[in-house]
Parts: structure tokens; C-alpha cells; sequence
């Protein structure tokens, strides 16, 4: 297996899609990968809780990150149904505008998360303003 660094607010967004896909998943053999990975990074969180500089903004950014990651989950799936039936009208676009909109979001809680983490790793973006 290769490990490879990351910033804490990258661990905690993969934390919470692998969270969500416990909750939304029901394949068994899925299941059982999506708990290995699950189970290999909560020693990582446990030492990311000891770095928080200040609790309550921890908790709300990683509650936030978690509820952008299952709005980004709802809108992916509902774009994909609109793929299925080749249906690409206004709500299609609508669909796939909100999916950057949506990720533009979990890059700004990320860095809030390696902030409040004194992450020594960053993830940047060089998107235009829309």
C-alpha cells in the first residue's frame, strides 16, 4: 500500500464521503471496502482532534463539510438520472452548475479545517469568480 501526505481538511473530506457512503450504500463487498477504508484513517482524525485550535469553529466547519458532501452526493446522483434519460435541459445545467458551486464551498471548509488544524499541507484553487 503507498501513503502519500495530505493536508487535514483533505482526511476529514474523505472521512465524510466514506461516512455518507456507510449510510447510503447497500452492496455488501462495497460495504466491507468502504469500512476498510473507513477504519484505516481514524487514527489520522484522533491526531487531527488534538491539533483544533478553536472547537466550535472545528465543529461547524466539519459539520458543514459533511452536509455540502451529501448535497454534492443528491445533486451528482439526480444529475446522473438527467444523464440516464438524455434529459439535458435547464435543470441538467442547473444540476451541473450547482456541482462547482458545491465544490468551490468544500475548498473553502477544507482550508477553514487546515487552519484551525495548523495543516502544514494546502489545497489551492485557481478558479475564476462566476
Amino acid at each position: 500500500m503507498l501513503k502519500i501526505e495530505v493536508s487535514n481538511g483533505e482526511i476529514l473530506d474523505k472521512v465524510s464521503i466514506l461516512e455518507i457512503k456507510l449510510e447510503r450504500i447497500l452492496d455488501l463487498e462495497k460495504v466491507r471496502n468502504i469500512r476498510k477504508e473507513y477504519a484505516a484513517l481514524q487514527n489520522a482524525v484522533q491526531h487531527i482532534e488534538t491539533l483544533v485550535s478553536n472547537l466550535e469553529e472545528y465543529s461547524q466547519a466539519t459539520a458543514e463539510l459533511r452536509s455540502t458532501n451529501e448535497a454534492l452526493w443528491d445533486v451528482e446522483d439526480a444529475l446522473r438520472l438527467k444523464e440516464k434519460a438524455r434529459d439535458f435541459g435547464e435543470t441538467f445545467i442547473a444540476l451541473a452548475r450547482e456541482v462547482y458551486v458545491l465544490n468551490d464551498r468544500r475548498a473553502v471548509l477544507k482550508s477553514t479545517i487546515n487552519n484551525l488544524t495548523g495543516s502544514n499541507l494546502r489545497e489551492e484553487k485557481s478558479y475564476e469568480g462566476y
